[in-house]
């Protein structure tokens, strides 16, 4: 059984950062893509970022390109997503998510082809 719990959100101004975190259980961690997904209040889950089994090869959201960064840690089971420059439109709560395809750099309508998601953490950006 795969398990993963996210953690690092939190109440920051607009402009902050924030640093959240997912940590993995069970599983072959590094053979999974994982994605980090977000969800606003009455909207649609959406993509925020993928990144590959080894971290070589990054893909981004164009609403957050050049502000987060995806990264991982193979040895710790763990993936990351630093977010810079936060805006109020970022709010929601995050959740990382298995993918359960390769790497294909795609972000958009990825929802379905996660194998195991977390129960998300909550960002909150104040204007």
């Amino acid at each position: 059984q795969v398990q993963l719990v996210e953690s690092g959100g939190g109440l920051v101004q607009a402009g902050g950062s924030l640093r959240l975190s997912c940590t993995v259980s069970g599983g072959i961690f590094n053979v999974y893509v994982m994605d980090w997904f977000r969800q606003a209040p009455g909207k649609e889950r959406e993509s925020v970022a993928t990144i590959d089994r080894t971290g070589a090869r990054t893909a981004y959201a164009d609403s957050v390109k050049g502000r987060f960064t995806i990264s991982r840690d193979n040895a710790k089971k763990m993936v990351y997503l630093q977010m810079n420059n936060l805006k109020p439109e970022d709010t929601g709560v995050y959740y990382c998510a298995v993918d359960r395809t390769i790497y294909t750099g795609a972000i958009s309508n990825r929802t379905s082809y996660m194998s195991y998601w977390g129960k998300g953490t909550l960002v909150t950006v104040s204007s």
